[in-house]
């Protein structure tokens, strides 16, 4: 996530580390480097200037502490200036109105409002327990209202279906009534989307938003449209008096542009960031994490939020005791993990939120995420036998399970070989505990890295 822009902002701001003291010559070069990335990076011009002109101010005065070297103090003046720009820490949904509260989607077509609709009923069924109703307004895109109905159906909610010859003020008005008497807690209301903003969408949304009135209006933005995103997002806002934000594509936008941009331009917070296309692919906006991701410092605690929320902790505690009772770890186990990896987003989600100097050689781009797939394809190629007890793979065997996982015979052979070293480490945490393994591990995991991670700078 922003990869350009946190490539060029960390080489900026590297310039200042270490540096005995700030001069107007040394902040103002660095600053035009700041100012360049921003451009780059599709920022809008008001929020660049609004942002360097805070940062100089700050720079060139008292906040250079005795605690921290010039350059160190420069950096988190420009963290800070970041997650002012980009605004406070999202609280989620406001749901403290009758019941059944009234979610509105609006955006542009192509934005993820179906799947976000579909995301945030996810969220809120999981973490506040709430009876959720979905409704789809879109009555132009041909098996919109299908693809809300089987996600409905995907993530515990309800859906409130209608046929696409009926007027959207009137779904969106007969879903709200289904609501009521159904005891719903929440209603999500999608809305259709157009290609570009104009006067007769805007007509209809609004007409929608009249019928139902609903406690938060959400704009949901593709962040990859850049600049685009933030003249749709000022649009809606005139046009709705939004609530909040919802930054859909986060996890494939390499620029960050909008994510800088929207708060300042409508004044409404970013609710949640969309970071892939599975429906648990929805994190909470924290501005301060997000400024930490983009300056290379990574997301720790996010990272640890998503395992603690994402991991099978009964799955985990199953494992553990089936090895600290001597019982072996086997290939069986060895899919679960890889399965986990999965459930996660995978190796890329992963990466994401680590500080840059714990990222392994050639940073993300270099992660096969593939390799993973391969892996798990291997193992539920075998028959029971074969993954309890690896030893019985002669050739013959292993031909068999390379023909039926579409890999080579080296992939079926390179996988026993990590599954052999990680079963070794295992068996230490029976007699050395957590320590002597971690220590024997040195980096190596099931997605392949040879070389290990890097220590941390």
């Amino acid at each position: 996530m922003f990869e350009t822009l946190t490539d060029r902002l960390s080489r900026a701001v590297d310039a200042m580390r270490g540096r005995g003291r700030l001069t107007d010559e040394n902040i103002t070069d660095t600053l035009r480097q700041v100012r360049l990335a921003l451009l780059e990076a599709d920022v809008a011009v008001p929020v660049v200037k609004s942002f360097t002109d805070a940062v100089k101010e700050r720079a060139v005065g008292a906040e250079v502490t005795r605690s921290l070297t010039p350059g160190q103090a420069f950096i988190k003046i420009i963290h800070d200036e970041l997650v002012r720009v980009m605004g406070e820490p999202a609280q989620g949904l406001n749901l403290r109105g009758q019941p059944p509260v009234v979610v509105l989607l609006a955006g542009l077509q192509g934005a993820g409002k179906t799947t976000t609709a579909a995301k945030l009923a996810r969220h809120l069924i999981e973490t506040k327990k709430k009876k959720v109703l979905l409704a789809s307004t879109d009555i132009y895109r041909p098996a919109a209202m299908r693809q809300l109905e089987l996600l409905a159906a995907q993530v515990g909610a309800d859906y409130f279906g209608a046929e696409a010859t009926t007027a959207p003020v009137e779904i969106a008005r007969s879903a709200l009534q289904h609501g009521r008497r159904h005891g719903h807690d929440v209603v999500i209301v999608d809305t259709a989307g157009r290609l570009h903003v104009d006067s007769a969408m805007m007509d209809e949304v609004r007409a929608v938003d009249a019928a139902v009135d609903p406690l938060e209006r959400l704009f949901v933005v593709d962040s990859m449209a850049g600049q685009d995103a933030v003249n749709a997002a000022r649009a809606f806002n005139d046009a709705l008096a939004l609530t909040g934000v919802i930054l859909t594509k986060a996890d494939g936008d390499a620029r960050g542009g909008a994510a800088l941009s929207v708060r300042h331009v409508t004044g409404k917070p970013i609710l949640f960031l969309g970071v892939g296309e599975k429906t648990e692919a929805l994190e909470l906006f924290h501005p301060e994490r997000v400024a930490s991701r983009i300056l290379g410092m990574g997301d720790v605690v996010s990272l640890v939020e998503q395992v603690q929320s994402q991991v099978d902790q009964d799955q985990a505690r199953k494992l553990a005791e089936k090895l600290t009772k001597g019982r072996g770890f086997d290939l069986t186990d060895l899919r679960e993990q890889l399965g986990q990896f999965q459930n996660m987003g995978g190796m890329a989600s992963i990466m994401d939120k680590l500080p840059a100097g714990m990222m392994p050689p050639g940073g993300v781009g270099q992660i096969d995420e593939k390799q993973i797939q391969r892996q798990i394809a291997i193992i539920n190629s075998m028959t029971p036998l074969e993954r309890r007890r690896p030893a019985v793979l002669d050739g013959s065997r292993k031909r068999r399970i390379a023909a039926g996982s579409g890999v080579q015979v080296q992939d079926v052979n390179r996988l026993l070989k990590q599954f052999t070293e990680m079963e070794r480490m295992m068996k230490r945490l029976k007699g050395g505990g957590l320590r002597k393994l971690m220590r024997g591990l040195g980096g190596r995991m099931p997605g392949g890295f040879p070389g290990g991670f890097p220590r941390p700078r």
